[in-house]
């Protein structure tokens, strides 16, 4: 009984805590856990290229989700963005979203960064690879995800918090490529090699191998490029793991529109635009992500940091063995 009043008191903190947002006849409105300043400038250039007002609301992903669980019909939204292909998966099976059958998003989004069911595409890619310290390890010593966890690591290895989203991510993909038993050896290899506790964030634990605590670790390639654009000297680089087998391990940020839609045509021709070359470039560059639409170039500096080979599985099951993820990572003491 606790747990469930529990639930409810966080099913209405989440509904209230937010704004309340409507639109007029021929708006579009769009809960985004995609931060104001990356998507903002997308909907005011759709805007004038349009004559179509967008509104929108920020916050994380999970109270979003619960917020358009709670409004039901009743919501506002007509589109949903967030990050992480686990969070698209969770609001797809828990039915805010819709299916959309759009030939031009089929196109431009390939197959395995989308639903396979229609109902979310991938908007822009971040690969979660490895960063090195220059000072101290040649990139020749690095191979893959699982070559971490070799003892030759142990004591040089900095990762962050199991508890985050991305990390959960990794680990699930890791159980449909490598099979569950092999991934959780190598996450007991990972513990076993950790310098220091994980870290809260990405960022971090950069600056935990930049100042020498460890050598190497596991991050999302956009923080790379942010704490790049802060420190150009920095003595970190990129390493593509898995080049000569599945590849690396990508992710997304996407959207879908919601089941209640009240604009749904109109928020279909918003999500079609965004994955569009005219809009891929500046949705992905703004964050120094990929662009998701194949045919459009990466931002200068994301793309100085070289070409590799992504997985090809489809991201979807980042999201079907998530909660699996997370009881192995457990069980292998990641915390």
């Amino acid at each position: 009984m606790k747990s469930f009043i529990r639930s409810l008191l966080f099913v209405a903190a989440a509904t209230t805590a937010m704004p309340a947002v409507s639109a007029d006849n021929g708006e579009i409105v769009v809960y985004s856990a995609r931060k104001e300043h990356l998507i903002k400038p997308l909907f005011d250039a759709y805007t004038k290229k349009t004559g179509v007002e967008v509104k929108y609301v920020t916050d994380k992903a999970g109270p979003l989700l619960a917020r358009l669980k709670a409004e039901g019909a009743n919501t506002p939204a007509d589109m949903l963005i967030t990050v992480d292909a686990g969070n698209l998966w969770h609001a797809a099976e828990r039915g805010v979203l819709a299916e959309v059958n759009s030939a031009a998003l089929q196109s431009n989004v390939p197959a395995h960064l989308r639903d396979p069911n229609n109902r979310w595409f991938g908007l822009s890619v971040r690969a979660r690879t490895v960063v090195y310290s220059t000072e101290r390890v040649k990139p020749e010593e690095l191979t893959s995800y699982e070559d971490l966890a070799d003892p030759k690591w142990k004591g040089r290895l900095c990762l962050r918090t199991s508890k985050k989203v991305y990390n959960q991510s990794l680990v699930a993909m890791m159980m449909e490529r490598l099979g569950k038993e092999k991934a959780e050896e190598v996450v007991k290899g990972w513990v076993a090699n950790l310098a220091v506790p994980p870290f809260s964030n990405d960022t971090k634990t950069m600056k935990a191998v930049a100042a020498g605590q460890c050598d190497v670790a596991v991050v999302n390639t956009y923080y790379f490029g942010r704490l790049q654009k802060k420190e150009p000297d920095v003595k970190l680089a990129l390493f593509w793991p898995n080049q000569n087998d599945r590849g690396v391990h990508v992710n997304v940020s996407g959207a879908g529109i919601t089941k209640h839609a009240k604009n749904a045509k109109a928020a279909t021709d918003l999500l079609v635009w965004l994955s569009s070359d005219e809009a891929q470039q500046m949705f992905a560059g703004l964050n120094m992500e990929y662009p998701a639409n194949g045919s459009v170039k990466a931002d200068p500096m994301v793309a100085a940091w070289g070409s590799f080979k992504g997985d090809e599985g489809n991201i979807a099951k980042a999201g079907e063995l998530q909660a699996e993820a997370v009881m192995l990572m457990d069980r292998a003491g990641y915390r």
